[in-house]
């Protein structure tokens, strides 16, 4: 796997960044508030109601007893005690609250004996603390509505709302960051294509603001120089193609008895000075998507075929079934041209085959040859202006090193894509991939 495709983006790393830190945060909040400010008020409402309780048992106790029916429906009036002398010990409770551990603390505090309070469930739950007082067993109780909490949910609660924030500021704060950069991103690459991007919007954070501005200084500058090299070949070119005009003219004018190979060889001569000035050229025009048309792939490469086979190649290619797409005629053209020519060039002699593979998302197009091949390492430096794994510079072993390097910036500026393949049993392949 490459280290393109391991590497995550700027957008998650920032939001998985930022969430992490803010949900960490939060959580320190959370349990900040839960031990230094819920923890406290919950033993201090504890102690609270357990003084009630232990109050309203001793006091029932101490009435006469013709009030302490009056005193009764007093507590279920204002307090939602219900009280009762002499019960039976009910069993231990089944269910945890946290809140009746300190109730338990509390009442066991106060009256100087392990208290433990009971839970029952008919139509509501009630809480009973069972105290000893006057010789009395004590039951007294309340619902449990009466706490009217829930820290369980409440908890729950926060910790949802918690990772919602975080994430929503997470993404927030990521998309901000991330979305210029991925702009500054794809007008790099259209500059790296050979076009020239649009200007982005100087608006925004100030930092990325000023780079956004310097960004389009700097394509602006790039236009520039651009438009001045294609403007300085063109007029070497001109400039050239002149005196090779009068050459030709002077080659033409020589005596009939002149040596047949030296006038052969200075005609060879000033037609390779001509199709080398002519790569000059096309490499450094800049080079833009051309419009599409429709293209009947089978009756392009049946004419790439045969003008290779007219030149003594031997080029195996079977035309299939339905076989047309939407491109750029002429760039496919003269890429696939470049390519079946290397093909033939360096294929000793042997059979090139051409294949046509096509699906509903994108068209392949092979070039196979049995050639010697080219090492691994050379495989990308070949699509290099200028290169040659072959380096006499000989027009008899390899061509200007221009060939390939035109070829990969037509295939890019049409949203293409060209590469170089080791065949296993040897040669190479040359694919062109368009996507549909």
């Amino acid at each position: 796997m490459s280290r393109a495709k391991k590497s995550r983006s700027l957008f998650g790393s920032t939001a998985l960044t930022v969430g992490a830190s803010l949900l960490i945060l939060q959580l320190c909040f959370i349990a900040a508030t839960v031990y230094y400010l819920m923890l406290p008020m919950a033993k201090r409402s504890a102690d609270d109601l357990a003084a009630l309780l232990v109050l309203s048992a001793q006091t029932w106790v101490e009435l006469p007893p013709e009030t302490r029916q009056d005193f009764e429906l007093e507590l279920a009036n204002q307090h939602q005690f219900m009280l009762l002398a002499d019960a039976p010990v009910l069993p231990p409770r089944d269910v945890f609250l946290p809140y009746l551990s300190h109730l338990d603390r509390a009442l066991s505090a106060r009256l100087g004996e392990n208290v433990t309070t009971k839970v029952t469930h008919f139509d509501t739950t009630w809480i009973w603390a069972e105290i000893h007082t006057g010789g009395k067993l004590i039951r007294i109780g309340f619902p449990k509505e009466r706490l009217d909490m829930d820290p369980f949910r409440m908890l729950l609660l926060a910790f949802a709302a918690t990772i919602i924030l975080s994430l929503l500021t997470a993404l927030i704060l990521a998309r901000r960051i991330s979305k210029p950069l991925a702009l500054f991103s794809h007008a790099a690459e259209r500059i790296g294509q050979g076009n020239i991007p649009e200007a982005l919007p100087e608006t925004g954070i100030r930092e990325l603001s000023s780079l956004a501005h310097t960004f389009n200084q700097m394509a602006l500058q790039v236009r520039e120089l651009l438009a001045n090299r294609t403007t300085l070949l063109a007029g070497i070119s001109h400039d050239l193609r002149t005196p090779l005009a009068r050459m030709r003219l002077a080659i033409e004018m020589l005596p009939d008895n002149t040596d047949p190979k030296l006038l052969a060889r200075l005609q060879h001569d000033v037609e390779d000075m001509n199709r080398l000035i002519g790569e000059f050229l096309s490499l450094s025009r800049d080079l833009q998507k051309e419009t599409a048309q429709n293209i009947d792939l089978n009756a392009l490469l049946d004419e790439l075929a045969d003008n290779a086979r007219s030149g003594g190649a031997q080029v195996v290619w079977q035309a299939r079934g339905e076989a047309k797409i939407t491109a750029g005629a002429m760039s496919l053209r003269r890429i696939l041209d470049n390519l079946l020519g290397n093909a033939v060039r360096y294929g000793d002699g042997k059979p090139v085959e051409l294949k046509l593979e096509m699906s509903e998302s994108k068209t392949m197009i092979h070039i196979l040859d049995q050639g010697k091949g080219i090492p691994p390492q050379e495989l990308e430096n070949v699509f290099r202006p200028f290169y040659r794994v072959e380096t006499s510079r000989s027009q008899t072993t390899g061509g200007s090193g221009l060939g390939l390097a035109i070829a990969r910036q037509l295939a890019e500026a049409n949203g293409w894509k060209v590469e170089l393949l080791a065949r296993e049993q040897g040669g190479m392949e040359a694919r062109v991939m368009i996507a549909r």
